[in-house]
């Protein structure tokens, strides 16, 4: 039980750390979004590569702070039943939901798109707007590493479940 809760521990910070690290990234894009909506108006100049940006941005905010939400239980849930339970029930249902829901959804997303990815890298794809972004590459690889942080984060729910059912540990 020690080692899965060193794993925990371990992966708990890692999505903090990227979660605190990549929420930066949101004051840019407001700020890029703000950018791009003066130069428009006020100068009516615009260029593609900074309207892409923020969209990147936002893609890339969203896939690497999945995991920092899911260890912060601020995902969506239906939690008719959740809320109100005790611990217990709450570790069984995580535990459940992470081995045969979040997990198996995991492992497709990361496998079914490989060849997305794969085939994007063996282009060197750019964006598909004359003055866009180059390196798409790079933002659609952000799948696997929405797919790995999220994985771990789903196994350290589960290993987080079972140190509670066997009361290793009480939260």
């Amino acid at each position: 039980m020690r080692r899965i809760a060193a794993f925990v521990k371990y992966v708990d910070r890692l999505n903090e750390a990227i979660g605190r690290g990549v929420s930066w990234l949101t004051l840019l894009m407001v700020l890029v979004t703000f950018m791009v909506v003066v130069l428009r108006y006020a100068f009516s100049v615009g260029w593609v590569w900074m309207q892409e940006s923020y969209v990147w941005m936002h893609g890339t905010v969203f896939m690497m702070a999945a995991g920092y939400t899911l260890l912060h239980d601020d995902h969506v849930r239906v939690d008719i039943f959740y809320r109100s339970a005790s611990r217990r029930y709450k570790a069984w249902a995580d535990l459940f939901g992470a081995l045969f829901l979040l997990l198996p959804v995991i492992v497709l997303s990361a496998v079914t798109s490989e060849a997305y990815i794969v085939e994007s890298w063996s282009r060197l794809e750019e964006s598909r707007e004359a003055g866009g972004l180059p390196a798409l590459f790079l933002l659609k690889s952000v799948i696997w590493v929405f797919c790995l942080l999220v994985g771990l984060q789903g196994l350290s729910l589960a290993g987080r479940s079972l140190l509670t059912l066997t009361g290793e540990r009480g939260e």
